[in-house]
């Protein structure tokens, strides 16, 4: 379903992303890096968000640079910071995201129904965005993304500002629909959250990616067979700041 090939991305001097490529199927994938160390420059190439200074994306077979419109109507993207027309109230919003992707208007309101069920929205559906939370926008953007039944779902740490119920839900709907045949490509600092629910894991560290696999895979390769996700991060990507607290615990 995705096939990323020798990504490169130079912000002025600075290398953000240094010559990735990975293949993904129809699988819940998990993307992980620590802060900085290019997950959400990646998810950006891999959408059409940000053109690569060299390499290529192909979603189904589809160039994303050589013909976006036909690779950007195969997938739905959740960013970190909600990107919304704040003026309008959350039904016109998802409305409007599915009359882009040429949806019937029976088959929308059936579908933002459920998901504003799913994500307890109903009782604010018609309040103006700009009004609401974190959260509760996050929500919003969820329900944008999947209201055309994508083939393909990019998130960028989808959790991030949602209640418990909300988190559990998605969390849910994820494995439910990767079950169905669909693509998962997820960003997430939470590793918990990783280790529960990933098919395969790919680790990027100073713009390069440094692991790729199944958790048993990975945890064979950082020479720790058996170990959580959090060990198995922690060994191939380095902890001096633990060292750090440590000689600071013993200082202070």
């Amino acid at each position: 379903m995705i096939t990323v090939s020798n990504l490169v991305k130079y912000f002025g001097a600075r290398r953000a992303v240094a010559q990735v490529s990975f293949d993904i199927g129809r699988e819940l994938f998990v993307f992980l890096g620590p802060n900085g160390a290019g997950k959400t420059t990646t998810i950006k190439m891999m959408t059409g968000l940000l053109k690569p200074d060299s390499g290529s994306v192909e979603l189904r077979g589809i160039d994303i640079q050589k013909n976006p419109r036909a690779a950007k109507a195969l997938f739905g993207l959740v960013q970190e910071e909600p990107v919304l027309y704040e003026k309008l109230t959350a039904t016109e919003f998802v409305h409007f995201m599915a009359r882009l992707y040429d949806v019937e208007k029976i088959d929308a309101e059936k579908r933002m129904n459920g998901l504003f069920e799913i994500f307890e929205i109903n009782g604010r559906s018609k309040d103006l965005i700009e009004d609401y939370s974190h959260g509760m926008k996050q929500k919003i953007s969820l329900a944008g993304a999947l209201v055309h039944d994508p083939e393909i779902l990019f998130l960028d740490e989808p959790t991030v500002g949602l209640d418990p119920k909300a988190a559990r839900n998605l969390k849910d709907m994820l494995r439910g629909l990767v079950d169905k045949g669909r693509t998962v490509f997820m960003s997430t600092h939470i590793l918990e959250l990783a280790e529960r629910m990933c098919d395969r894991v790919g680790i990027i560290h100073q713009g390069r990616l440094i692991a790729l696999g199944t958790l048993e895979e990975l945890a064979v390769q950082a020479g720790k067979p058996g170990a959580s996700l959090e060990d198995v991060f922690l060994a191939l990507t380095g902890d001096t700041g633990r060292e750090g607290l440590t000689r600071y615990l013993e200082e202070n």
